[in-house]
């Protein structure tokens, strides 16, 4: 088949190109080549910016069987694509995420139907107003399902909507996983955070990848989660893994939840905790009905130490300094949970 891909040079995308090789389709990137340009050999290329009408409009001269949009971030830039390609296409597939949920931090097994965070039409222009992209914060998660809105309105019966938890794995540009395979490798005391049953979703870059273009080509149409693994993990399977599979040597030191909280900033220093007691996720079930599988966590969690071996010089943009965690170890009060 022909896929045409919206980016394809950075984490998902890159995976999504390779999947799609794999499976001997035929590969079209649209991107402004800024990020890794020569990353893919024989894979056509049209450069061009997606909030440029004269570069979108390049689209309208081609002929694909599937988009697989992974850098939609504004509901305005999106339609601007959507509307190019309307006649050229016969199935869209859009990334989206599980940011729009409205209770995703104070609920588990979200299912697709449940409450999503909306804005209003002039909330949609004060807040994309001067920006270009993608715009941070806490808009994310609404301006997400805007777009969303815009596929379902171009694509009523050709769309598949998919709406990942954390994406994790080599080429991970954010360090919010790599931090603890490689901590954990390097062994001595970790600075572990309670409550230890607390449940801990993510994704593999390469399996939502494989399942983004299973999803494209065979034309799968509907809304769905995307996150893993496979089986319940909670946070201290999740680190027992990082062990067993890269230093059995190291001690993990689990401190209460609240005394942590005061003193770590969540998710950014002490990635995959989020600072409170209840847990969150979402319910990835008719996804995984429709296709999509996942590989042993023990495998992402060696293959991205690996990778993270190849960049040791490069500054980390998550996860405790090391002087910190030591200073919070030698006061840290032991855990009765």
């Amino acid at each position: 088949m022909k896929l045409l891909l919206i980016g394809g040079t950075q984490f998902l995308g890159r995976h999504i190109v390779d999947a799609a090789k794999v499976a001997g389709h035929e590969v079209t990137l649209f991107n402004r080549g800024k990020t890794n340009p020569s990353l893919h050999q024989n894979v056509k290329v049209i450069q061009g910016d997606r909030e440029v009408q004269e570069d979108i409009d390049q689209l309208r001269e081609g002929k694909w069987d599937a988009v697989i949009d992974t850098c939609g971030y504004t509901p305005q830039i999106v339609a601007k694509t959507l509307e190019a390609v309307s006649c050229r296409v016969d199935h869209y597939a859009f990334i989206s995420t599980v940011s729009v949920y409205k209770d995703l931090l104070n609920g588990e097994g979200l299912k697709e139907t449940a409450d999503v965070l909306s804005l209003t039409s002039r909330e949609i222009e004060e807040v994309t107003s001067g920006t270009s992209g993608r715009v941070d914060g806490g808009y994310y998660g609404p301006l997400k399902y805007h777009c969303e809105e815009e596929v379902l309105r171009a694509f009523r019966e050709q769309h598949t909507i998919i709406r990942p938890g954390l994406i994790v794995g080599p080429h991970d540009p954010t360090d919010r996983f790599t931090y603890w395979p490689s901590r954990i490798a390097k062994g001595g005391e970790v600075l572990s955070p309670e409550p230890k049953h607390k449940v801990v979703q993510l994704i593999d870059a390469r399996d939502l990848a494989e399942w983004a273009v299973h999803a494209a080509t065979e034309r799968i149409v509907g809304t769905f989660n995307a996150s893993g693994p496979g089986e319940e993990m909670t946070m201290e399977g999740f680190l027992e893994s990082c062990k067993k599979t890269l230093n059995e040597e190291a001690k993990l030191r689990w401190v209460p939840n609240t005394w942590l909280a005061e003193r770590v900033q969540p998710w950014l220093e002490m990635p995959l905790w989020i600072g409170q007691e209840t847990g969150f996720g979402v319910d990835s079930h008719p996804a995984v009905k429709h296709g999509l599988n996942y590989r042993p966590i023990e495998e992402t969690i060696r293959d991205t130490y690996e990778w993270d071996l190849t960049r040791r010089s490069m500054p980390k943009k998550a996860g405790l300094e090391e002087e910190k965690e030591k200073e919070l170890l030698k006061v840290a009060p032991s855990s009765d949970l």
